[in-house]
């Protein structure tokens, strides 16, 4: 890349612009356009470029709520959920404020529940249209009015992060119904969908990110969507690159990420890396790291299925593994999980119990009978050695 002419696109040793260089951004939409066969070509003005998805998490929440005078007024979160999310929701302030929402074993979630959760608070505190005299916290005079949700909704719509669960297009489209009756913002983490074990397969289609159908479906007059994917290359290509990216379904909301004091100060973050994997992209090169990736995690999956089926007890349930890093294990009720995992800790085999999952300060329990397994990091051969330890300690302890 040397496209650089000091504004859209800046030297990647200098300060980068406050959305990332429009040359990498552009590579990204004409990317994602290829791999989710977009119905017309991605505006790279609806990409904001980040340092990941933990800090495009935490620079969401900061931009787009206000945790005071019940204006952003709770954090849904689907559990058991990813176990460090919960600090990016607390440092911004939402302590006390956070709601499990239950995923069911099929991938799909409670959506009556949290409907009955939004209509109840809004008896109690209905929401109206948010001025600069509501957020004077946060709203800087002279600046353009923020854009803030009264609720946010964060999720893992594909291959979620512990479950392995992935919503349908169906409940897709209800939730993004719902965020817009109630302004709530949804935030997803699409961080798995690329490890898709069925990619390379006769007709084969990723599963479509929301965001795509909320732009798709805009109603007429809405400049912002409600939708946010938060995506990030550490789960593709590195996590040391600390690159990630943020797409909305129009312009106004990716300025609105990229409009925070600590961007505006330093530029795009990890501006040096976007350029690095902007050559990843122009040359195709990530193809090839992905799909290493998809070819790997798809023998280690297998491995695990039959690991589980042959050593753990029966009646034990196992998530089913298509894609992405996890698969969740559920013991059978008479089992004691956590007094299992504590044995097999003793034995060198680390168990991630359900505990570890929760949404904090509403806990449902998980850590009883559940497991989080993951085929990132271990071998075929040592996930195998690592489930037959576990079955063996299940048949010593015993049951509950």
């Amino acid at each position: 890349m040397a496209h650089y002419d000091g504004r859209e696109n800046t030297h990647p040793m200098n300060y980068g612009p406050d959305l990332g260089n429009l040359e990498v951004r552009s590579l990204v939409a004409q990317w994602n356009d290829r791999l989710f066969k977009a119905k017309a070509p991605t505006d790279p003005n609806c990409i904001n470029l980040t340092n990941g998805a933990s800090f495009g998490l935490a620079n969401a929440i900061l931009q787009c709520t206000y945790p005071f005078n019940d204006i952003t007024k709770r954090i849904f979160v689907i559990s058991p959920t990813y176990f460090l999310v919960n600090s990016c929701f607390i440092d911004n302030g939402y302590s006390g404020k956070l709601k499990a929402i239950p995923e069911f074993d099929n991938g799909e979630i409670d959506i009556d529940s949290l409907v009955t959760e939004l209509e109840q608070i809004e008896k109690v505190t209905p929401s109206k249209p948010i001025t600069a005299e509501d957020i004077p916290k946060t709203q800087q005079p002279g600046k353009p009015m923020k854009k803030i949700y009264n609720y946010v909704l964060y999720v893992v719509p594909t291959f979620s992060n512990p479950k392995g669960g992935s919503l349908s297009l169906e409940t897709k489209l209800k939730l993004i119904n719902i965020a817009r009756k109630f302004n709530m913002l949804i935030i997803c983490d699409d961080v798995y969908e690329l490890l898709d074990f069925k990619a390379g397969t006769d007709g084969f289609e990723y599963h479509k990110r929301m965001v795509y159908l909320d732009r798709e479906t805009l109603p007429e007059g809405e400049i912002y969507g409600n939708v946010i994917s938060n995506a990030t290359f550490s789960k593709i290509v590195g996590p040391g690159l600390r690159v990630g990216w943020q797409e909305t379904a129009t312009p106004h909301l990716a300025l609105a990420l990229a409009s925070g004091g600590a961007v505006l100060s330093g530029g795009t973050p990890s501006h040096l890396n976007t350029v690095i994997v902007g050559e990843l992209l122009r040359n195709g090169e990530i193809d090839n790291i992905v799909s290493n990736f998809v070819h790997v995690y798809r023998e280690r999956a297998s491995a695990l299925k039959r690991a589980v089926l042959r050593y753990l007890p029966r009646g034990t349930k196992i998530s089913p593994v298509d894609g992405g890093y996890f698969s969740w294990v559920t013991l059978p009720p008479e089992y004691d999980n956590l007094k299992i995992a504590q044995e097999c800790a003793k034995r060198g085999v680390i168990l991630a119990t359900g505990d570890n999952f929760e949404v904090s300060g509403d806990s449902l329990e998980w850590g009883k009978h559940g497991v989080r397994l993951s085929v990132s990091y271990m071998s075929s051969q040592d996930i195998d050695e690592g489930i037959n330890i576990w079955g063996d300690v299940c048949k010593e302890v015993g049951r509950a």
